[in-house]
């Protein structure tokens, strides 16, 4: 049975990611914040295919006993989605210190917590897949999140660097770059918001989770090795 760690699994396009791998048979080590309730009816919807664990991603320290516990326990992860994030928009004139450093702490420096301790274990396998999910906002930059859009343009470029440190050793590394995709922050926009990005969108349509979930599998499972370092972005053709 192959294993995979995500983070961010409870809800959104974490949920959905869980619930492809489960279905497809690995067995999934997904990360939750703060809604157990979301991530132990999952754990229970998936027994003995997904199994939920606390953690804060910001936190160096929990995630290197976090990484430690699962080594210990799986042997060998064959793949590590990174999606936990988070949003604190506002305007940059009035964005507090604590709205910028707790986006780039949870949404940036939380790939780097989990990637280094998984991608070296990968390393001496010399096998692996690292997927991390970045946005269209890290790409174009979004009104209101300077923090949101340098955090997910920092995965971008974190990503591309990885990906030329571990191919020769046999592990990949790509991004999943979504736009507006049907999930609670999505819902959290104003309807002027919402539309302003719709009319962005040539298929006049938000993106499905089970859209985005395909694309990482694909990369999880049946994407070439030669596809390395690469963003796909999944904007319906708003670029």
């Amino acid at each position: 049975m192959k294993k995979a760690v995500i983070s961010g699994g409870s809800s959104g396009i974490g949920r959905g990611l869980v619930e492809t791998f489960a279905r497809a048979g690995w067995k999934v080590h997904f990360t939750f914040h703060s809604n157990e309730a979301a991530a132990r009816d999952m754990e229970q919807g998936w027994e003995g295919k997904a199994k939920a664990h606390r953690l804060d991603v910001a936190d160096r320290e929990a995630c290197d006993r976090f990484c430690k516990e699962i080594l210990e326990e799986e042997k060998n992860v064959d793949v590590l989605v990174n999606n936990a994030g988070i949003t604190k928009d506002k305007p940059l004139f009035s964005m507090q210190d604590s709205d910028w450093s707790d986006v780039l702490q949870t949404n940036l420096s939380g790939v780097f917590h989990l990637t280094r301790r998984f991608a070296f274990d990968m390393l001496k396998k010399k096998k692996g897949r690292i997927i991390n999910l970045s946005s269209i906002s890290g790409i174009h930059g979004l009104p209101g999140q300077t923090n949101y859009s340098a955090s997910k343009a920092g995965i971008i470029g974190f990503t591309k660097a990885l990906a030329k440190e571990t191919a020769a050793f046999g592990v990949t590394a790509n991004v999943v770059a979504p736009g507006g995709v049907v999930t609670p922050m999505i819902e959290k926009l104003t309807p002027q918001a919402k539309e302003a990005l719709l009319q962005a969108v040539p298929m006049r349509r938000f993106c499905e989770v089970e859209e985005v979930a395909r694309v990482v599998y694909f990369l999880a499972e049946g994407a070439p090795d030669y596809l390395n370092g690469s963003v796909i972005v999944l904007d319906g053709g708003a670029s």
